[in-house]
């Protein structure tokens, strides 16, 4: 959608690029707008007002304009509330990027997926890394749905048949959800996938599925990392290998 002129739209940066000696090229996902590129022109200079808070992870308000593919960032506000996460947090939060990087198109709103993230991204700062693993899964199935690729978690997908509440079943990549067989590494019981499909549909979805998935991370992450990486198209993600090499060292 072409937009002439927007002004005090939430967005976070995703991604930067080199665009010349002096300016940059930015990804932004807004809250109203969805995924954007924006040229920050002189972004660079050491005088540059853009220069200190065009970061990852930083809540600001944005105003641009241009009918262009990318259009022209006019000014960017920060809005505070934390400081740039590190570490593992900081590795957190850049695997969210990736992901929306990846998965969402351009100029295809996602508002309620917006406020998703900036959740999980306070979550991030705020050290609370107890719940983080949960956040994160939240994350995971709420951008799955928004985009389509996460089936209903009430039925099984090839037959539509009813979950028993005691049976096991797998979410597998070409074929949705299925009762789990023996050689299945990691599966959830009917009754646990029931109780996810009404967190997702909830009115918060965000504290329902995060209450949700807090007993379940075990053996719903690996079902759901095989479903991103299958629509990702990759066997693993750049933050994810790079989380294991630095475990590795």
């Amino acid at each position: 959608m072409a937009t002439k002129r927007i002004s005090d739209e939430p967005a976070y940066v995703l991604h930067r690029y080199d665009w010349s000696e002096s300016s940059l090229i930015l990804e932004v996902f807004t809250r109203h707008y969805g995924r954007i590129a924006l040229v920050a022109k002189g972004a660079k200079k050491p005088s540059s007002s853009f220069r200190p808070i065009l970061l990852p992870l930083q809540p600001l308000h944005v105003a641009y304009g241009g009918d262009a593919e990318i259009r022209t960032l006019r000014s960017a506000e920060w809005q505070g509330g934390h400081v740039m996460p590190t570490g593992d947090a900081l590795l957190s939060g850049y695997y969210l990027n990736e992901l929306l990087l990846t998965l969402l198109a351009r100029d295809d709103p996602h508002a309620l997926l917006f406020d998703v993230y900036a959740n999980v991204v306070q979550i991030i700062a705020s050290e609370h890394g107890e719940v983080l693993q949960g956040a994160l899964r939240t994350f995971e199935l709420l951008l799955l749905r928004e985009v389509g690729f996460l089936p209903r978690l009430d039925v099984q997908t090839m037959t539509l048949g009813a979950l028993a509440p005691d049976v096991h079943y797998v979410l597998v990549p070409e074929g949705g959800l299925r009762q789990a067989h023996a050689e299945d590494r990691a599966s959830l019981t009917g009754a646990q996938w029931l109780r996810l499909q009404d967190a997702l549909h909830d009115e918060a979805p965000f504290t329902t599925t995060l209450r949700a998935c807090a007993e379940l991370m075990g053996a719903l992450k690996p079902q759901l990392r095989a479903l991103l990486h299958y629509h990702c198209g990759v066997k693993t993600l750049r933050t994810r290998q790079m989380m294991i090499d630095i475990q590795a060292l």
